[in-house]
């Protein structure tokens, strides 16, 4: 009775291990503390253009988007700060955006643990635009950077959006 149950443990482990690797878009983490002393942490997933054509085919202009795939982009601040200037306190929370060809709307919304696709408008923290860029170079998988300054970025294909969190 032992050996089967180390059997079927060890069978459901490498099942487990082995759905994770065959995800199509990696988890990825990337967390800075600021000079100002504020841990900023993303946890998301990465999805790769693939040839397709963002804000058509993939994060289509116009549309809530989760900003990254898989579940939703959880964001979090250790501190109370400011984001874009309006006020965040601290604590875990997710990421949308609403893609846009001139501007982009980033939400951070109060419901963090839940699947990508469970937008609820009604429990923004908070709404802010940017003006996205033309990244310097094509970047295949949606990557979030955060410098010491509190600057944080989102790359993907040739796109940039980027936001200041104080």
């Amino acid at each position: 009775m032992k050996k089967i149950f180390v059997l079927l443990l060890m069978t459901g482990l490498f099942s487990g291990f082995t759905a994770c690797a065959q995800r199509p878009s990696p988890p990825a983490k990337v967390s800075e503390t600021t000079s100002a002393g504020v841990k900023i942490s993303i946890d998301y997933s990465q999805p790769g253009v693939k040839g397709r054509t963002i804000g058509k085919e993939i994060a289509p202009y116009g549309k809530v988007w989760r900003t990254g795939a898989n579940e939703a982009t959880v964001f979090e601040v250790s501190k109370a700060v400011k984001v874009e200037g309006k006020s965040l306190p601290a604590g875990k929370y997710s990421l949308y955006t609403i893609p846009g060809e001139n501007q982009w709307t980033v939400m951070i919304n109060k419901s963090w643990n839940q699947s990508g696709t469970e937008y609820d408008q009604a429990k923004d923290a908070l709404r802010f635009t940017v003006k996205p860029v033309k990244s310097k170079s094509f970047t295949e998988r949606m990557t979030f950077t955060i410098a010491k300054s509190g600057l944080v970025s989102l790359a993907w294909g040739d796109h940039q959006i980027n936001f200041n969190v104080k």
